[in-house]
């Protein structure tokens, strides 16, 4: 059987909350993947889902291994901080690459090319 550490009433009350609000947070993230209509809308909702909930169940695992080590442990914080990074990067280079994709196969529902002042071709 393993011995596993008595964790205080109130610092279990907070991690269990966290983890579920992390949860449910994620779940909602994918139900709306489901949902959605097109690849647009889609790839908004896992991502923001998953950067919040991922979030939410960091802090939960802080507050339980600091009360349990009596120290603050914030190794966490790195996961966070690279989450944060790559997941917006990985929702614009996915957005960009079906956005290419598109327009290359002239489909009507493809938001059209803006143009803004750095590629403006005026003679003027």
């Amino acid at each position: 059987m393993i011995d596993a550490p008595e964790l205080p009433a109130w610092a279990a009350l907070i991690t269990a909350f966290l983890v579920l609000a992390g949860a449910i947070i994620t779940l909602i993230g994918s139900i709306g993947m489901i949902r959605l209509n097109n690849f647009y809308q889609r790839v908004h909702a896992p991502t923001l889902g998953a950067t919040l909930g991922a979030g939410c169940i960091l802090i939960a695992s802080i507050v339980c291994f600091s009360v349990l080590q009596s120290r603050p442990v914030l190794h966490e914080i790195l996961i966070a901080v690279f989450l944060t990074i790559t997941t917006p990067v990985g929702l614009m280079l996915l957005g960009r690459a079906a956005l290419y994709r598109d327009r290359d196969a002239a489909r009507k529902d493809v938001p059209p090319e803006s143009r803004t002042a750095g590629n403006e071709n005026d003679a003027g």
